[in-house]
């Protein structure tokens, strides 16, 4: 029998745009990935699936439904979404503040008052807000936690339209994180929300896992992610601004909340092929390094490769960390960043299968690696020495034949890690139902709950009885461990 900590936090993730739409008073346009989901270039070339958000699980009408299964499971919290285009489906670059920059050129500061405060409620989505505010009560009615996140991938269309971005170029088009522009309003979306919501959350988070959106975004375009432009020099442009728009979003819920202020990061377990090899033992620390710290550096010690301002010192309070697989590297010094990845582990599995190493391999392709997850919380704890919450970890299993397994594993990962003394405040798992897996649609099935997206409902799986027996005793049974 192995107990968790008394405050320890069990629960899930959603996101908006995956989990809200369904029904059609609830359907959300404004968005650069409705844009992008519903572009017929994008649907006829297969960059997408042709599957559409407004055909999702319908979470923000039927809440009431999944906040009891979450309870009957034994959740304690939720870490939720607020859409943006929701809140301010029409812009918000008339609202006038004061920008203050370093020496760099980096902006330090964005000065709002209550007068810009009025402006904001002036153009802000009433209704939404007020529908939001009915959905958190009702979880945090039942003396649940909540933790709300400002960002999931998704942006206004009027701040990025990634179709008009890719045929039009960056100076021609609403151009997202790679315009300034969305660190300024950015900023005023942050102040606005913390005003309206700061009563009914535990935690905030302001983006979840920037590293991918700049990566997915504008280095691996078969992703499907948009705005689906290969360019490095994209990539570091919109990481830079995340960091920034990060920092002083950060600021602002600091000054109008006082609670603890997070970021939701992706990170993968980096291991060398072969361990004996130097090369490779260099080419996975610069890997991790790259991919898994460069962002968090920036915002805890203020440098890094892509920026230096005092302003991004300390703005972090914990790290969510999102955990899926790893990824095996080898040296290739042929190639820019001096490494590869090696098909056959990780997320490049195939589908259904085994990987190279034997493991079993999720419907997405991506192998089952629980070891990962106990290394990925060492690494971050000893580097950055903040709180952690798993916040996504998870598989997508339609048959639900790994899923119990897959949370028995890892949450023994997370055991092991807490012993070695890691501080780890939660475990949230992805997903509780059945969601719009972005380009993939509703191909990808990560739900406890199975979702009949003709009908919405809802339907347990074997693995969400699993999970009860370990949410609703705080603890792994032993009868559990022999499954």
């Amino acid at each position: 029998m192995m107990k968790f900590p008394p405050n320890f936090l069990l629960g899930f993730s959603e996101s908006g745009f995956q989990f809200e739409m369904g029904f059609p008073d609830q359907t959300d346009p404004n968005t650069d990935w409705w844009i992008w989901v519903h572009d017929p270039d994008n649907i006829a070339s297969g960059i997408v699936s042709g599957h559409l958000p407004e055909e999702g699980p319908g979470y923000l009408t039927l809440y009431k439904i999944d906040h009891e299964i979450a309870d009957r499971l034994g959740a304690n919290t939720l870490r939720l979404g607020v859409e943006w285009s929701r809140i301010f489906p029409k812009s918000t670059k008339q609202v006038p503040v004061t920008i203050e920059r370093d020496e760099e050129g980096v902006i330090t500061h964005v000065e709002m008052n209550e007068n810009t405060l009025n402006l904001l409620r002036e153009l802000a989505n009433k209704k939404a807000i007020e529908t939001y505010r009915y959905l958190f009560k009702d979880w945090v009615s039942k003396g649940k936690k909540l933790i709300l996140n400002l960002n999931h991938f998704t942006l206004p269309s009027w701040l990025h339209n990634p179709v008009e971005l890719r045929l039009r170029g960056v100076a021609s088009a609403p151009s997202g994180w790679l315009s300034e522009d969305s660190i300024i309003e950015f900023t005023k979306y942050a102040y606005l929300v913390a005003h309206e919501f700061s009563d009914l959350v535990d935690m905030w988070s302001t983006l979840n896992e920037p590293n991918v959106v700049a990566t997915a975004g504008y280095l691996n375009v078969k992703s499907g992610f948009p705005p689906g432009l290969a360019s490095m020099e994209y990539t570091m442009i919109a990481l830079r601004n995340q960091m920034i728009a990060h920092a002083r979003a950060y600021d602002t819920l600091k000054e109008v909340t006082k609670k603890p202020v997070g970021i939701i990061h992706n990170f993968m377990c980096f291991e060398p092929l072969n361990p004996e090899n130097p090369d490779d033992v260099s080419a996975a620390f610069n890997a991790s390094l790259l991919y898994n710290h460069l962002f968090i550096d920036s915002v805890t010690q203020g440098s890094s490769m892509l920026v230096s301002s005092d302003s991004l010192r300390n703005r972090l309070d914990w790290i969510g960390v999102n955990y899926y697989t790893r990824m095996v590297v080898t040296s290739d010094r042929k190639l820019m960043t001096g490494w590869r990845y090696i098909p056959g582990y990780g997320f490049l599995c195939t589908p259904d299968e085994l990987s190279k190493a034997g493991k079993p391999c999720s419907d997405f392709g991506w192998e089952t690696y629980p070891e990962g997850l106990e290394k990925v919380l060492l690494e971050v704890y000893e580097r950055h020495k903040l709180p952690i919450i798993v916040t996504e970890n998870g598989i997508a299993d339609s048959a639900d034949k790994y899923r119990s397994s897959y949370i028995l594993t890892h949450l023994l990962s997370v055991l092991r890690a807490l012993e070695k003394g890691i501080d780890i405040r939660g475990y949230l798992h992805w997903a509780l139902i059945d969601n719009y897996e972005w380009a993939m649609g509703f191909n990808m099935r990560f739900g406890l709950v199975k979702v009949d997206f003709s009908t919405k409902k809802r339907y347990l799986r074997p693995s969400a009885l699993f999970f009860k027996e370990i949410a609703t005793r705080h603890e792994i049974p032993e009868d559990l461990l022999f499954v």
